[in-house]
């Protein structure tokens, strides 16, 4: 990459030198603005490009794995490590920026969250993207000419990166980014990637404030910085942007973002509104203005896509309604009616809206269990059409929530207080999203869960046992661990698990087992069988990930969620095996 900026530099040098010759003056300078702009969308197109090759190598790899095991029962071929790729891994794509550490918090306080260092895949990533930004905006410069020349060029090309980077910037922060799917790229990498590029953003803008406010009063004075603000509205709309700009990048740090969170969104929003409204009026008649308007339609094109998902699925002849029920353990039960059935996959979550507890405010949930529910007809014997007979299936969908501050807490209180501890609220669904991973392709699969990270697995489990039934998955072994604070924690799954205990082949194929890290006494911990046991304490990683690899079908699919440290400690296990056997390491989390 850096290679192609060089050439592409020294090629820019030369014609702008020879433009200048024919037209005379540093504005063929100017030109060179808007084709080094395009071509930082080039470069970041031909990164997802390379990014999609790779996905879909990968998802063809594995496609050909899950039909070979089939007619191949042990799956032997699939169990070898892969040399250079287990290097790639274990040394970059699974990889903590340092040593082990990635997605565990820091916290100054149990307040004060600081967020969590990236990956080094994810660092490389950043660095790339931010050295491109640096050299596009001071290639082709004319250093040896005046401060003022000099300035007046960086002014106008810091002006244009900022503006053109506006459109992946506001691509990579929605719900509804299809590079997501395209890419197989969770929603949390684009965050990441969008809070970057934001702040590249505001640091090009402010730097195109100072190189047009240094030299001007360097030469006049600042106080005429200020006559000129009160009478050009021109400059007094990009003023404006800029500081708008920065308000967003001042209110955006993560002890901010995660200690008020319901007022660092509305208070996003605002700022976006009003930066980008007068960066439009600043931009008037300028060549730049197309680029904010590109930006401004994608952005209106997923918030009418979230309007559509919503009102699609949750209005009709009856009304979406959210069922809460309080559980041990400050946990809730959330059961919703749908009013229009859905097509749920393993690892989806959607958004809910609960307008009489927080009116616009979504949260995301994973969804743990669904179900689809026929109803009678009214009258027997009336031909019924198509519509109809959609119209009678409903979808239930179930959540299971960890009471925190805001709107959980709010919505806890209300179920808490309400008779039998469950109240019914009018709800509003948006999803379903998510599910870019599948375990189909494994032989053998490990699902780590913590606490409430238990609903991201529990789809997987259902349909691995169904699929190892009717012979339509590689699976062979699959091990669920589940680490809770009390054996009360286990009512929050309990009528998903006796589904799942009762299925088809279910002892053939899975065995879960279930760790108590604060129990109250030992005679809690009894393990009701063979293939269901209880221990007491944490888990050894380490050890429970090595007896799976001794007895290793196929290829080996570990996937965690749960809390930053559980997340690190089965990666760094991963790692330790990558030139042993084959074992893929997948995280979910929500990051931000």
């Amino acid at each position: 990459m850096h290679s192609l900026l060089l050439c592409s530099s020294l090629v820019g040098l030369a014609s702008a030198a020879e433009l200048e010759k024919r037209h005379g003056g540093f504005s063929v300078y100017e030109m060179l603005n808007d084709d080094l702009a395009r071509l930082s969308l080039m470069v970041l197109g031909l990164m997802a490009a390379f990014i999609y090759v790779w996905k879909m190598w990968h998802r063809l790899a594995s496609h050909m794995r899950r039909l070979a095991s089939f007619t191949n029962e042990r799956q032997r071929y699939f169990v070898s490590p892969h040399g250079m790729l287990a290097k790639i891994n274990n040394y970059i794509i699974y990889a903590p920026l340092f040593r082990t550490r990635h997605n565990r918090e820091f916290q100054l306080s149990r307040a004060v969250n600081m967020g969590t260092l990236p990956s080094r895949f994810h660092s490389f990533l950043l660095v790339g993207i931010v050295a491109m930004n640096i050299v596009l905006c001071v290639v082709t410069v004319p250093y040896g000419s005046s401060e003022t020349t000099v300035a007046g060029l960086i002014r106008n090309r810091t002006g244009t990166m900022a503006t053109v980077n506006l459109i992946p910037v506001v691509l990579m922060a929605g719900r509804n980014n299809p590079l997501i799917t395209l890419l197989q790229v969770p929603f949390d990498t684009f965050n990441l990637i969008h809070r970057w590029l934001a702040r590249i953003v505001v640091l090009q803008s402010l730097a195109h404030v100072f190189a047009w406010a240094i030299p001007k009063a360097q030469k006049s004075g600042w106080d005429v910085i200020g006559m000129v603000f009160g009478e050009s509205s021109f400059m007094l709309n990009g003023l404006i942007a800029a500081c708008a700009f920065t308000a967003l990048l001042v209110h955006s740090p993560s002890p901010i973002r995660h200690a008020f969170y319901e007022t660092f969104l509305h208070l996003h929003m605002v700022l976006v509104a009003l930066s980008f409204g007068f960066l439009w009026l600043h931009l008037d008649g300028m060549v730049s203005q197309n680029y904010l308007l590109v930006a401004v339609i994608f952005w209106a094109l997923e918030r009418a896509a979230r309007i559509f998902i919503i009102l699609y699925r949750n209005c009709g002849r009856e009304s979406t309604t959210a069922h809460i029920e309080a559980l041990p353990g400050d946990a809730m039960r959330i059961t919703l009616k749908m009013t229009r059935p859905w097509a749920f996959h393993p690892g989806q979550h959607i958004y809910l809206y609960i307008p009489s507890v927080g009116w616009w405010m979504s949260h995301p949930f994973s969804v743990g269990w669904s179900e689809a529910e026929e109803f009678p007809a009214g009258e027997k014997g009336i031909p019924m059409t198509q519509q109809d007979l959609v119209s009678l299936k409903k979808t239930t969908i179930s959540l299971l929530v960890r009471r925190r501050t805001g709107f959980t807490d709010k919505l806890f209180q209300r179920a808490q207080k309400s008779t039998g501890g469950r109240v019914s609220l009018r709800a509003f669904a948006e999803g379903p999203y998510g599910s870019i991973h599948t375990m189909d392709s494994y032989g053998t699969v490990m699902l780590f869960a913590g606490g409430v990270g238990i609903t991201h697995q529990v789809p997987f489990v259902r349909h691995l046992v169904k699929g190892f039934a009717e012979g339509t998955v590689a699976a062979r072994r699959v091990t669920l661990v589940w680490i809770i604070q009390s054996p009360e924690h286990l009512e929050w799954i309990r009528p998903w698990m006796t589904s799942i205990l009762a299925m088809d082949r279910r002892r053939e194929v899975l065995r879960i087992m279930l760790f108590i890290t604060r129990p109250r006494n030992t005679k809690e911990i009894q393990s009701p069988s063979a293939t269901v046991q209880m221990f007491p304490g944490r888990p050894n990683v380490d050890t429970l990930v090595g007896l799976e690899v001794e007895n290793q079908i196929g290829a080996m699919g570990v996937l965690v969620c749960g809390n930053g440290s559980l997340s690190d400690d089965v990666r760094r296990v991963c790692r330790k095996k990558q030139d042993q056997t084959q074992v893929d390491f997948i995280e979910e989390s929500f990051t931000w």
